[in-house]
This record gives structure tokens, sequence and C-alpha cells, in this order.
């Protein structure tokens, strides 16, 4: 099912990333390198699970100015197919159980392009007033942070 974003629910950032998908994909799948650009510098990001697979754990915490590290995602991967896209919520947790706050839901997407790759996250809320609470709460500066972390990592390593 091919899916049109609606501009009263979803948010949707891309970018072209010099960077061959294989190479991009490696940057999501290994946490290690996972934790290198999911969350805006100068904060630092820890995998707590990431089962890549449809009802896997993806847990992320957060620390913030050097403090402890606190809950950032608690969400479920919804379909992985390798090298092409991945989609997750934090409607679910691992193992398709409910969610207490559920927010949004998220699909990456990556196709080829002559440069490298497009990246493209669109991120779907319940309602409006999600969609614009997570717009007001700067998606377009975090999430734009993050996935120039991810082309800055996968950039240097494709040359």
């Amino acid at each position: 099912m091919i899916r049109s974003p609606d501009p009263d629910l979803d948010l949707t950032i891309s970018r072209l990333i010099k960077a061959p998908r294989s190479v991009i994909w490696n940057a999501w799948a290994d946490p290690a390198r996972f934790e290198q650009w999911w969350v805006p510098a100068p904060a630092r990001c820890r995998v707590v699970d990431m089962d890549l697979r449809p009802g896997g754990a993806f847990v992320t915490r957060i620390s913030e100015g050097g403090g402890a590290f606190t809950p950032h995602l608690d969400a479920c991967f919804l379909a992985v197919d390798d090298h092409e896209r991945i989609v997750f919520t934090n409607s679910l947790v691992a193992g398709w159980r409910p969610a207490e706050n559920p927010f949004m839901t998220t699909i990456i997407t990556l196709k080829d392009h002559a440069d490298g790759t497009d990246y493209a996250a669109d991120v779907m809320h319940r309602s409006n007033a999600d969609r614009t609470m997570h717009e007001e709460m700067g998606f377009y500066d975090g999430w734009g942070t993050v996935i120039g972390q991810l082309a800055g990592l996968v950039e240097g390593k494709a040359q």
C-alpha cells in the first residue's frame, strides 16, 4: 500500500545523503553506530534494546547535559524491509503490547539516488493536536539535526 502523507496529521522530513543505502542501513542496524547519531548532540543516546524485526523492541535513553540517562523512546518495529524501509511506533512496545502513551508512528524510507540515497522520515500522529505539539517541540530542528548527524557519519564511511 502506498500512503500519501496527511498534512493535518503528519510531519515529513527528507534529505539526500551521499552514501549507499547499505551504509545508511548499517548505521540503523548497529546499535553502537546508531547511538552516534540518533539524538541531537551534545545529548547522548544509549540503545537499551533494538530488535530490528517486526514486533521487536526499539528502546533508547537520552542523556542531556551530562546527566543520567532518562527514557527517550519505547517503541516497537512494525515493518523492516532490508535496505528500504523501517516502520516503528511508540503506540506499541515489544511483542505488540499496547503502550501507555501512544504518540507517533514513523516510516523511514531509503531510495536510490544518483548521488547516494534519498532518506525520508514520515511521522504520523493520531490527531492534529499531537502533530502540532510535535512540530512546536522542534520536530524539524531535531529530526533535521539527527539526519544531518547520520549523514556526517555515513558520508565519512562511504569515502
